[in-house]
């Protein structure tokens, strides 16, 4: 089955929708881009890049029917979720760019970020609404793949413009002080973004 170009145009907006606002992934890009540069953020753009469509695939498939017989195993997940946010923002707070200071803070790697996407409330959101939406009962697995390719092809260049532009602000900066102010508000931002996630469903 092919995907109907009214469904692909479809799944290009809610792609650029989803993938230009803020969310945990383009915090983190801006706070990577602003600490370690574009071209070191490039393998944490591509995991996610790659890591979010890989998810996409696997609920289409099914993979939303065990949360469904198993609501506990999503409740773990929320939690797992939430401390890892917390840790991460925690590192983002008290990282510096390496000419101001030593750091034991690294950019993630390709598949740090690819796994995030796993954790990462947000992702969840977007996942689950998309597959609800767009992917109909019984799909083809060829079907899973060109939405997943749609969103891949529109993802890449909004998380790109996220690290270009934490890379630029970077530029602004004159002294250390600058860039603890920046992490701190990124750290905080990174924690807010927990609040969908954990206010109650009605």
């Amino acid at each position: 089955m092919i995907v109907s170009l009214e469904t692909a145009l479809a799944v290009a907006l809610f792609s650029f929708v989803s993938s230009i606002t803020p969310g945990p992934n383009n915090t983190m890009l801006i706070a990577s881009g602003a600490n370690h540069g574009f071209k070191k953020t490039i393998p944490h753009m591509l995991g996610i890049n790659i890591g979010f469509p890989v998810m996409l695939i696997a609920l289409g498939l099914g993979l939303g029917q065990v949360f469904k017989a198993l609501p506990i195993a999503y409740q773990v997940l929320q939690v797992v979720s939430a401390i890892y946010l917390i840790y991460l923002a925690w590192q983002i707070a008290r990282s510096t760019p390496p000419e101001v200071g030593e750091s034991d803070a690294k950019p993630m790697n390709f598949l740090q970020a690819a796994g995030f996407q796993w954790v990462n409330p947000k992702a969840w959101i977007i996942a689950v609404g998309a597959v609800a939406t767009y992917v109909p009962s019984g799909a083809s697995f060829g079907l899973i793949i060109q939405i997943s390719i749609v969103y891949l092809l529109i993802n890449l260049p909004c998380i790109a413009l996220w690290a270009g532009f934490g890379a630029a602000i970077a530029k602004l900066f004159k002294s250390p002080r600058h860039y603890r102010i920046l992490n701190i508000v990124l750290a905080i931002t990174l924690v807010l973004s927990l609040y969908p996630m954990l206010m109650p469903q009605r």
